[in-house]
């Protein structure tokens, strides 16, 4: 079995560290290099960097700023944000990502899912999978969250498996900032109905809500932001609670 990872993710907006909820609604949350060494220190297994208007505004992740996280850290380290090509991917994992997370990209053409796995190996493509459920569906989200697609959740999900994929990040947009919990019910019909890992996000508020998802569904992972941003609830003493749950932790 997977032990499980506990992830810090830093939303990048104009190079600041930002969070809101619901997508909507940022707030500053710090300078990212600082919050990137503070997380390892702390004992966070790995960290996403996400620059969440880089395919709104049709650019490019900030490739500078992507070499000046890695070179402070030793812990894989996943960037997503405005990802389009092998072009894309081979910088960014020059500049010292571990791994890649596209969305849009790969909703607009799954295609580049197979291309990318097979040039850069399945174990660096992250496909990210924002879901909100809509008129009685779960569906899947583009483009920063603004764009609802006609694609149920968790047949893409399959689908970018079958693609090639290694690890889906799934965050629930009706959860996220909310501090409500992570979202059992889609993130168990997603991980059991796929055989890559899968991230949980959206919705952390405290340490017992990393206990249900572990407990309660086959999440791998678990991702959070503003818990840790704003210190709410310390990786360390969270790790210490999920040991004494008997959840397998890194």
């Amino acid at each position: 079995m997977l032990k499980k990872r506990i992830i810090p993710c830093l939303d990048i907006k104009d190079g600041t560290t930002v969070k809101g909820v619901n997508f909507e609604g940022l707030r500053n949350a710090g300078d990212p290099i600082e919050l990137a060494v503070k997380y390892e220190q702390e004992g966070a297994d790995e960290l996403v960097f996400l620059d969440i208007t880089a395919t709104l505004e049709d650019r490019k992740t900030f490739v500078g700023l992507v070499k000046d996280i890695a070179r402070n850290l030793s812990i894989p380290f996943t960037v997503g944000g405005g990802i389009s090509s092998s072009e894309d991917v081979r910088k960014l994992l020059d500049a010292g990502a571990d791994k890649i997370s596209i969305n849009s990209s790969a909703v607009k053409n799954p295609q580049l899912i197979h291309e990318l796995s097979k040039e850069f190996g399945s174990q660096c493509i992250v496909v990210a999978i924002d879901t909100r459920f809509t008129d009685g569906s779960d569906l899947v989200y583009v483009r920063g969250g603004k764009v609802a697609t006609s694609l149920n959740t968790v047949e893409w999900a399959k689908e970018v498996v079958s693609l090639g994929a290694g690890e889906i990040l799934l965050t629930s947009m009706d959860g996220d900032g909310t501090k409500n919990g992570f979202d059992i019910r889609i993130t168990k019909l997603v991980s059991e109905a796929v055989s890559i890992p899968v991230i949980a996000s959206g919705g952390a508020g405290s340490a017992d809500d990393f206990v249900q998802v572990f407990h309660e569904t086959k999440a791998t992972g678990a991702l959070a932001a503003s818990i840790f941003h704003f210190n709410e609830v310390p990786i360390q003493k969270l790790k210490q609670q999920l040991k004494t749950q008997k959840i397998s932790i890194r």
